[in-house]
């Protein structure tokens, strides 16, 4: 299984377009430890290569990552990290 933000120079057939996030919420003596994206990267990627194992595909292509710090009144931070790309079986 392989994972690339880039196009391949291969044939291939699209299985599916597949998406994963992860969250953590920040307890208020880590309000400021952005570097526990770091993790929430590493959980997506992996939540994405079971998705397409499921999908029986060879790889993921075009990935991307969106990342949120979402704030709310009262509560503590979230850090947000959505990732999705396209599942591909390389043509044989």
């Amino acid at each position: 299984m392989f994972i690339t933000t880039e196009g391949i120079n291969a044939g291939y057939t699209i299985k599916d377009v597949v998406e994963a996030t992860s969250s953590l919420m920040l307890a208020s003596e880590d309000i400021d430890k952005y570097n526990m994206f770091d993790q929430l990267f590493d959980e997506a990627k992996q939540k994405l290569k079971k998705k397409a194992d499921l999908l029986e595909g060879d790889g993921i292509i075009g990935l991307k990552y969106n990342t949120e710090v979402v704030e709310v009144n009262g509560a503590p931070k979230f850090l947000v990290v959505h990732g999705y790309g396209t599942v591909i079986l390389i043509d044989k």
